[in-house]
């Protein structure tokens, strides 16, 4: 738990920011500002009740001792069926979809942890540095032609969303033809459309049809694939339940795919935005291993841990929060915290970023971790050798972001090669 930060001086209050006002709905400067509104919480209200995206009220916790304290705590627990009666309406998925580690405490997110985590392990995410890196460098030719023709490219179309989720589909199984529609449908569920309020509805429709079928082939003819191995967990042992599985392997595909597309995005527009450190990277490649944990720091793809619904009263920072209440832990500002990485807004990729929490902290630390560094490393060392005079092909003030308080990302990210 943190210390409370000490009270300013008589000689020095003339100095200091005003208290925020109350956070009544979800303010702008969430979405707009997240990082300067978060220093304002950080310094006057690190535990501040708001109004959360479904309409009601969750706290909203802000300093970082206090959200790696919270995210390894064994009493706030992501299983939905914790939360008081009307106290939470997250996005409705069928169970199908929704039975997943995400919504889970132990012992049954440690029984399907144990099999998800040997897709992961350091040798077999090894083996896919050959495959990354070609398809990396192959996306690169394709964007170089677009390049050609038309003066630029989107860097997130071209480049950032195709690689994950190539990535990804090998991983599970997932033939090529149909990964176009992956991307089209897990994007409606991260972006609202205004105008088509059905599509995000529309979306789980299609992904739990396409995983139907594509799990029923995979039970017919199996591969040498992640999804043959989790079926196989199931058929044989019976270690997942029908719903587990088809939940599990949309929230890999989802997972995997999602926050690398963002890391991504934010990493090259972060060495745009420093020329120095562009610099730095170039002259020493070797600082790409700690460079993407510090993009990951400053600028990750979630700013928001999964909620969480405490078993009975904590408190936090000194603040009491209720059983069965909705807990928003703040990753973004979390990686902002001065107390933890001082000078927290300045970009540096020779920092000591380790500790950071933008992948979790404890039991639920994200379990693709070891793939998505090496996704965002080979990615960002492909482009940046390829292109010595990569540079942004349109103002800064007019990129567009995600209009979310709980994902960082590009909409698109025009790019001169």
């Amino acid at each position: 738990m943190v210390t409370p930060r000490p009270s300013a001086s008589p000689d020095e209050s003339s100095a200091t920011p005003a208290a925020p006002a109350p956070l009544d709905g979800t303010p702008d400067g969430l979405v707009d500002d997240p990082y300067g509104t978060y220093a304002a919480l950080r310094e006057h209200a690190p535990v501040r009740r708001i109004t959360g995206t479904d309409g009601n009220a969750a706290w909203l916790v802000t300093r970082y001792a206090d959200v790696r304290a919270a995210l390894a705590d064994p009493r706030l627990s992501l299983d939905k069926s914790h939360a008081l009666p009307g106290n939470y309406r997250g996005f409705a998925l069928p169970p199908a979809l929704d039975a997943n580690m995400m919504n889970m405490d132990p012992p049954d997110h440690t029984r399907i942890r144990r099999l998800v985590v040997k897709a992961f392990t350091p040798g077999r995410v090894e083996r896919l540095r050959a495959p990354v890196r070609r398809a990396a460098a192959e996306l690169l030719d394709a964007a170089e032609e677009e390049a050609g023709r038309t003066g630029g490219v989107d860097l997130v179309a071209a480049y950032a969303a195709p690689l994950p989720i190539a990535v990804i589909c090998d991983l599970l199984g997932v033939p090529a033809a149909l990964r176009r529609d992956l991307r089209t449908w897990t994007d409606a569920l991260v972006v609202p459309d205004p105008d088509r309020p059905g599509r995000a509805k529309e979306a789980v429709g299609a992904l739990l049809d396409y995983f139907t079928a594509l799990l029923a082939e995979k039970r017919a003819a199996p591969g040498d694939d992640l999804l043959s191995d989790l079926i196989a967990a199931r058929d044989e042992g019976d270690r997942l339940s029908e719903d587990e599985l088809m939940s599990l392997a949309f929230l890999l595909l989802f997972a995997g795919y999602e926050n690398v597309v963002q890391l991504i995005g934010t990493a090259v527009l972060g060495l745009l935005r420093h020329p120095d450190q562009l610099a730095a990277l170039r002259a020493d490649p070797a600082l790409l291993p700690g460079a993407v944990e510090e993009f990951m720091r400053h600028e990750g793809p979630a700013l928001l841990a999964i909620r969480r619904f405490p078993l009975e009263d904590v408190t936090i920072a000194g603040v009491r929060v209720p059983r069965g209440e909705t807990v928003l832990l703040s990753l973004g500002s979390a990686g902002r915290d001065p107390e933890r990485f001082p000078d927290p807004d300045r970009l540096d990729v020779t920092r000591d970023a380790s500790g950071h929490l933008a992948l979790g902290h404890g039991i639920h630390h994200c379990v693709g971790a070891p793939l998505a560094r090496l996704q965002t490393a080979i990615a960002l060392d492909e482009l940046l050798r390829r292109f010595p005079r990569l540079a942004l092909a349109v103002p800064e003030e007019e990129l567009r972001w995600r209009p979310s308080i709980r994902a960082r990302g590009l909409l698109a990210l025009p790019v001169m090669l």
